[in-house]
């Protein structure tokens, strides 16, 4: 089978698939407070992710990501992931991950991690409860901090994903850096965007620009950029005094486009070929238009065809920016 490689010479090896677009918690940057959910009819059924994803997998894609929403409170979400698991036992898919905000890990990390999950990234922006609460506006913390044991006493590596929100968790810059240190987790921090059309003067304040907080850290630790690239938007540093791996994702930064092997499924099965473009595929129609997974092959070839070379930097950056932000704090790393 011939792999799925785009215009630019680059192999498509790393899906991120969003499995629904429901969360159990409303985080202030990404949804409100009441949101009109998608009919169900609409997303794709499990078997249905189950026969897309392998088709991937066949095409060449050794990385699945699964996402949300929050994916763990997909109904029957487990049955997925053992679906997926019998690629891992083949060889043909190298990495099953998800990124998750940690809620239902004290239920679900024992069993993920039984069906060949390695590591995961948890999206926590703040270890304060109070303020925790008013991000998440239906989350615990506690539930959350349980979940990332959990995940650690059933052998998962985990990442911790942050929003740089100034004026929220700027004063828990060094505390979070020092609690990831004694728990051994990889710390990631993800810049919200200061625009969108859904931007608030709250939001605007709360920019935090992350070449400033990589400044405030130096002030205080010895930085070594690290050349490690996952053909995504993430750059890393290691603190020599502790030697942990510190990530930055700044979601309009264009440098990472030249090695981006990637590609974005979401619940409804629209194929995003590049995240900073409006561009997509359906696949969902050629999905349920025949069992003939030929004809979904060239679907996916067709779209995989459209790649760009990278963001266009003429696009409206007014209508990107949320969505940009929300995708970024759930799916970074």
């Amino acid at each position: 089978m011939q792999q799925l490689i785009d215009p630019f010479a680059r192999a498509i090896s790393y899906l991120r698939v969003s499995v629904t677009d429901r969360c159990d918690f409303r985080c202030t940057y990404c949804m409100s407070e009441h949101m009109t959910f998608l009919p169900k009819a609409d997303l794709l059924s499990l078997e249905e992710l189950d026969r897309l994803c392998t088709t991937f997998v066949r095409l060449g894609v050794q990385k699945l990501r699964i996402t949300g929403g929050e994916p763990l409170v997909r109904k029957g979400i487990l049955t997925f992931f053992e679906a997926m698991s019998r690629h891992l036992q083949t060889g043909a898919l190298k990495e099953l991950t998800l990124t998750t905000n940690g809620s239902q890990l004290a239920k679900f990390a024992q069993p993920l991690a039984d069906l060949g999950v390695r590591r995961i990234n948890v999206s926590l922006d703040t270890l304060d409860p109070k303020k925790f609460q008013d991000i998440t506006r239906w989350g615990r913390l506690p539930q959350v901090l349980d979940g990332i044991e959990a995940a650690r006493a059933a052998g998962l590596r985990v990442k911790i994903n942050a929003v740089a929100l100034k004026g929220f968790n700027e004063n828990e810059l060094f505390p979070l850096l020092d609690w990831c240190a004694a728990n051994d987790h990889d710390l990631t921090f993800i810049e919200v965007m200061p625009m969108g059309e859904d931007m608030s003067p709250l939001r605007l304040d709360q920019y935090w620009p992350l070449k400033d907080l990589r400044a405030r850290l130096a002030e205080r630790f010895t930085l070594t950029d690290l050349a490690e690239r996952t053909g995504g938007p993430a750059r890393y540093v290691r603190i020599e005094e502790t030697g942990q791996k510190v990530g930055f994702i700044t979601p309009l930064t264009h440098n990472f486009c030249e090695s981006c092997n990637r590609v974005r499924l979401t619940c409804t099965g629209e194929l995003y070929m590049c995240l900073g473009q409006e561009d997509m595929a359906d696949l969902r129609a050629p999905l349920r238009a025949s069992p003939d997974d030929a004809v979904l092959e060239q679907a996916i070839r067709a779209a995989i065809a459209r790649k760009p070379k990278g963001h266009d930097f003429d696009y409206s950056r007014q209508k990107v920016a949320g969505q940009m932000t929300r995708h970024m704090s759930h799916t970074g790393g």
